[in-house]
């Protein structure tokens, strides 16, 4: 029996200090709710846990992100909805200014309603903001805007690329019929041979004996011998009848004479008959005015026409441009990662009138031409602003895509983390009770171990 050692107590006291480390332990974990809450306690699952975490922190702002977009974007998606909505009332305008009912104060009023709505419009991309972003004016620096070429309602076949245009007619020959600028010209000829051939009575065999000519109005019969009663006509007295002015049908096919008053290709006493070098003068100034609407600061230019091939005249558009802002681009980060995969970009064109190509837009002119012009030109601007709305529409689809697929992963990384540093609260009650038990059972058995060294005091009494 010895008193310096007492093993039993040394024993029960060190299993109660375990026990109470494991109780201090399951209190923590009770308490904090995480099983983690030191290094110690499980070094490898802090190091997984947090590298979740700074994943899913980041992802949720970057979810934040993506819907800040989608708010921005329907920002400058609404503005251009009340755009649309003034570029068909201009439409309706341009249209209504285009009839020649319409006096010139008629004109002038729809033009006062047209520059009023323009004036918005510039508003509209000056002033839309989205948290200080202004989302429609464009961005610093200028670029060319080319403005679109028109065909300016002509007859022919019309294409262009990014610069030029290209206008094809059939050439012009005498006794055709063209419209030019909603007026029908005819091709007149400088004689009577001229006449002839383009009705195809330049040779003796087509006048068939029996068959009747319109000249000047009056019916001639193809005979043998002229007889100004009759109205019958040898073939060799029709040129001396086609005097100058004078109308010739055969056919199916007329043809017209100048008059002796013919200045720069026009008849003077027939205005609407004119030459085929007159008529092509008129097609390249008509390509111009169409195609240069809204090109203030560069109108467009048509080169004279030339010949493209064996029967057709070619006109080539260079387009008119202006200077507008440059286009906005921003990038909406919407991943947890540095990883340029994860940024969605933006891009907004300027939405002034200068850069939709209605800069000066005017219709109050007084033949209502200028205004018929203009409803390409509003057309065009309608077109660009619908490309927007759709660019930044699926911008919008995207994002919210983006959002769900984000929040997804959020979700079941949540998940993963809370395996690995939350409390299993139920599982830890155990714990607690068990710790707890044994620590009353430890408490017992030191009291009892420090009571077995007291038989000693008997031997000693």
């Amino acid at each position: 029996m010895v008193v310096q050692h007492n093993m039993q107590a040394s024993n029960a006291s060190r299993m109660l200090n375990i026990t109470s480390g494991n109780q201090a332990k399951s209190t923590e974990k009770l308490s904090s709710g995480y099983k983690i809450n030191r290094a110690a306690d499980d070094a490898a699952g802090l190091s997984i846990s947090e590298k979740m975490r700074k994943q899913i922190r980041g992802l949720d702002q970057a979810s934040t992100n993506a819907q800040d977009g989608v708010s921005a974007v329907q920002t400058a998606e609404g503005a251009l909805t009340e755009v649309h909505s003034m570029l068909q009332r201009m439409n309706e305008l341009a249209v209504q200014a285009s009839n020649g009912t319409n006096s010139e104060s008629d004109r002038s009023s729809i033009q006062d309603e047209i520059n009023q709505l323009t004036t918005e419009i510039d508003r509209v991309a000056e002033t839309t903001k989205f948290n200080e972003t202004y989302l429609l004016k464009g961005d610093n620096g200028t670029k060319k805007v080319m403005i679109q070429a028109h065909d300016a309602g002509l007859v022919g076949t019309f294409s262009q690329n990014s610069v030029t245009a290209t206008f094809r007619m059939n050439n012009l020959g005498v006794g055709d019929k063209y419209t030019i600028g909603g007026t029908e010209y005819e091709i007149g000829a400088s004689d009577a041979a001229g006449v002839l051939a383009a009705i195809k009575l330049d040779d003796e065999d087509n006048a068939v004996l029996g068959t009747s000519v319109q000249i000047a109005g009056k019916s001639w019969t193809f005979a043998a011998t002229t007889d100004e009663e009759l109205y019958t006509i040898a073939y060799d007295d029709l040129a001396a009848k086609i005097s100058q002015g004078t109308q010739v049908e055969y056919n199916g096919k007329s043809a017209t004479r100048f008059s002796d008053t013919v200045t720069d290709g026009i008849d003077q006493n027939n205005k609407t008959l004119i030459t085929a070098a007159a008529a092509y003068t008129k097609v390249q100034t008509e390509l111009t005015a169409a195609s240069s609407i809204g090109a203030t600061d560069s109108p467009a230019t048509v080169a004279a026409a030339t010949a493209d091939g064996d029967d057709h005249q070619k006109f080539v558009i260079t387009k008119g441009y202006v200077n507008a802002k440059n286009d906005l681009n921003f990038n909406l980060h919407v991943g947890a990662d540095a990883d340029m995969t994860n940024k969605i970009g933006v891009t907004v064109e300027s939405m002034s009138s200068k850069s939709l190509g209605l800069d000066g837009i005017n219709v109050s002119d007084g033949t209502g031409r200028a205004a018929t012009y203009a409803i390409d030109a509003i057309a065009d601007a309608v077109s660009k602003v619908s490309a927007q709305r759709s660019a930044l529409g699926a911008v919008q689809n995207r994002l919210e895509h983006t959002i769900a697929n984000v929040d997804n992963v959020v979700e079941n990384t949540n998940a993963a983390e809370s395996r690995i540093r939350d409390t299993d609260m139920a599982e830890e009650m155990v714990n607690y009770s068990k710790n707890n038990i044994l620590a009353q059972a430890g408490q017992a058995m030191l009291a009892q171990a420090n009571q077995s060294t007291q038989g000693v005091l008997s031997i000693l009494g």
